[in-house]
């Protein structure tokens, strides 16, 4: 369903039909008049009457232009939308019985989550008969948090729902940090190899010319 127009939710000028209004504003003492009189005082200002609380008693109107205020409204959303990060939740599968490869394996996988700031679903599916192995699993996911601290901290603990046992994962803050700090201590680390070998490069063009007999050049 499509969001009803900025300026279709409020009523301006001629549109605002009740007797009397509360009228505020720039440099304007909050005060209750006739809306006849309001209007005759945004007309006299060169603004607009514009109906910000209609369900106040009585309503509340502000005398403003009303280009501006619909600016300022927009410009307010923008903000409050800019401000709401989406955070995905990623699902990470264990059995009560994983080996380390598998382990290592995922735990690279929620490295990556977390750095890239989403959260991680942790969970330990128990099938038929393993459920007696419930305790084993929620070391695991102990484990596997422990491992994680660098990048993420604990949302949730481990708990048993049915046949799973999850665990919730929040990202921290300077785990993307600490990603860009080794990405940039990886690249100065080649810095070094490049200037050991420029010297070299320059001694061997140091003399082009045809090498004489009985003449040594290292002296």
């Amino acid at each position: 369903m499509k969001k009803p127009n900025l300026k279709q939710q409020y009523r301006v000028n001629e549109q605002i039909r009740v007797r009397e209004v509360r009228i505020v504003g720039d440099d304007i003492e909050s005060s209750v008049v006739s809306t006849s009189k309001a209007l005759q005082m945004a007309e006299q200002r060169g603004v607009d009457l514009v109906e910000i609380s209609p369900n106040a008693e009585p309503p509340v109107c502000r005398l403003i232009d009303y280009s501006k205020f619909i600016y300022q409204q927009k410009k307010h959303q923008k903000e409050i939308k800019a401000k709401q990060v989406k955070v995905d939740v990623k699902e990470i599968r264990f059995g009560p019985q994983t080996d380390d490869h598998d382990y290592n394996f995922k735990l690279k996988h929620a490295q990556g989550f977390l750095s890239d700031g989403d959260k991680v679903k942790a969970y330990v599916f128990f099938k038929g008969r393993s459920i007696l192995f419930k305790e084993q699993g929620e070391v695991l996911l102990l484990r596997f948090a422990a491992d994680l601290e660098e990048y993420g901290k604990v949302e949730q603990m481990p708990q048993l729902e049915g046949k799973r046992m999850i665990m919730f994962l929040a990202p921290k803050k300077q785990a993307s940090t600490v990603k860009k700090a080794q990405e940039e201590s990886d690249a100065s680390s080649e810095i070094p190899m490049r200037e050991k070998k420029a010297p070299q490069q320059k001694a061997r063009k140091e003399y082009t010319g045809p090498k004489v007999e009985g003449e040594d050049f290292d002296d």
